[in-house]
């Protein structure tokens, strides 16, 4: 007997597979990233220039500051600073941070204990104050200046440093408040709910819990209300007639007039009414950052 052997049947070819790609060169996000840290430096530079600039001219006499105004100084002048401080700055800069601090505590204390009441507490007609908070922000300092005017004269103030700090206080409240609130929002109730059932008492659980659970957002306020003190021309020029008690805006202001052309002085105490502000910054900017982030950010 024979035996047939069938041819196998034919197999299929197996598929080739495809040449390998090699994924591209991802240059979208280093470039973007190249472009951001160049555009932050550009912008370093144009903040960081300019005050350097200030400070150096300090140091100038007029005649470098303007056959050389973007040269360094052949021969520092360091007894420029000395002759802006005793031509008025050092009286200007005490009176600017008398105003300035006691501004910050009264917003701040006033702002935070409204912000608790808002978001804590169960009060009758809450809404409508938050929207009078609101309403409040939307007010210009400027427009009201006649009836303040006639009103710190009523209440006795006029031309104090209390005319200061009762508008500064006033004016700066409901935007402070409003981001006090915001924070607080986001912040757990179940430790103040331990506090109480520990027995502390509403006072002692705003001191001892949430004023230190709302430290970076006090911070905030603080160096935002610092920050607008500091730097405040309008009221500090029509509510303050006295020499004594004129801030440093309206001080340098009329220093700037006394001095006519001896342009270093000026430029000295620009600097040191600078710098003040500069290092609060500094010191107080991680808070400030990260307060301004999570309550601008409800």
């Amino acid at each position: 007997m024979t035996l047939t052997l069938g041819r196998p049947a034919p197999t299929a070819p197996a598929p080739a597979h495809p040449p390998t790609r090699r994924a591209p060169a991802r240059f979208g996000p280093v470039a973007v990233r190249v472009l951001a840290y160049g555009a932050l430096a550009a912008l370093a530079v144009a903040v960081i220039y300019p005050l350097c600039w200030m400070a150096l001219a300090g140091l100038k006499s007029n005649g470098e500051i303007f056959a050389d105004p973007w040269g360094l100084p052949d021969h520092p002048r360091w007894s420029t600073y000395a002759d802006a401080w005793h031509q008025g700055v050092l009286g200007y800069l005490l009176n600017s941070v008398l105003v300035t601090s006691a501004s910050v505590l009264a917003v701040v204390l006033i702002s935070a204990w409204a912000a608790y009441g808002l978001t804590r507490l169960d009060i009758p007609c809450s809404q409508p104050a938050l929207l009078l908070v609101l309403g409040a922000m939307m007010l210009s300092p400027t427009v009201a200046l006649v009836p303040l005017s006639q009103l710190l004269q009523a209440l006795g103030i006029y031309d104090t440093y209390w005319a200061l700090i009762v508008l500064y206080t006033a004016f700066k409240v409901p935007f402070t408040t409003f981001l006090i609130r915001a924070y607080l929002l986001g912040q757990p109730v179940e430790v103040e709910e331990a506090a109480y059932i520990d027995g502390a008492s509403r006072w002692q659980t705003f001191w001892r819990v949430v004023v230190p659970m709302a430290r970076p957002i006090l911070a905030s306020a603080a160096v935002l209300q610092a920050l607008f003190a500091w730097n405040e021309y309008a009221f500090a020029l029509v509510f303050i007639t006295d020499d004594r008690l004129k801030t440093l805006p309206v001080g340098l202001a009329d220093m700037a007039g006394r001095l006519n052309s001896d342009w270093p002085v000026l430029f000295a105490g620009l600097t040191i009414a600078a710098l003040p502000m500069i290092v609060i910054f500094l010191i107080g900017q991680r808070h400030f950052v990260r307060g301004l982030a999570a309550g601008m950010g409800k």
